[in-house]
């Protein structure tokens, strides 16, 4: 497999956030978000070549319980599902970020799933996948970036549209730098969503542009 990075922190976001995390940061993504702030995964051109099996071992040596699987997007390698399986069968707690794109359905049902729905900044709505909303476990989460009064509006109009807000954990995250934590989480009150608001914690504690923290 392609990858770019594995190392210790904390878990930033999603719902379980604050908890001690191992990553494993896969390389190869089918999008090109502008505000992507992984960029140097996108393309495996720095990534190390490792098998199933050494990624698992190496995971292990870092010793936490909860691992994610990231990127870039971790399915456009085949083998992120064989990885996924085999650290759950370690009796590892797996999470997957992915971008919501790609087909969800081989994904080891034990693993967390936090997905991704694209906004209109992203330029990317038309991937969308919608149909891996049905198959969505309690234990997943929905994640919706946004840039901007646009994205919120559409996030907002679309998500309950689709039955997905109050079924499904959701998060609006803002773009980090670009759209204030307050002023999102004020349009959150202002209309009562059941939306939780998104945050990436290893920016607020070690800044925007650091790595393997």
């Amino acid at each position: 497999m392609k990858v770019c990075e594995i190392f210790r922190s904390i878990q930033g976001e999603s719902y379980l956030a604050g908890y001690p995390c191992t990553f494993v940061r896969l390389a190869g993504c089918n999008l090109a978000c502008p505000w992507c702030d992984t960029k140097y995964a996108l393309s495996d051109e720095n990534a190390s070549e490792m098998s199933v099996a050494e990624i698992v071992m190496e995971i292990r040596k870092l010793g936490t319980d909860l691992v994610e699987v990231t990127g870039g997007e971790p399915l456009v390698q085949e083998d992120s599902i064989e990885l996924m399986h085999a650290l759950c069968d370690a009796n590892a707690k797996v999470m997957l970020e992915t971008n919501g794109s790609l087909d969800i359905a081989p994904v080891d049902p034990r693993v967390i799933v936090i997905m991704d729905i694209k906004a209109p900044s992203s330029g990317h709505v038309d991937t969308n996948r919608w149909e891996n909303l049905d198959l969505l476990q309690d234990t997943d989460e929905v994640k919706v970036v946004i840039a901007d009064r646009a994205d919120y509006e559409w996030a907002r109009s679309t998500l309950s549209e689709k039955k997905v807000i109050g079924a499904l954990r959701t998060s609006f995250s803002p773009v980090f730098g670009q759209l204030d934590y307050n002023v999102l989480a004020e349009w959150l009150k202002d209309d009562q969503l059941n939306v939780r608001l998104g945050f990436q914690l290893h920016k607020i504690i070690w800044g925007q542009e650091a790595r393997g923290v």
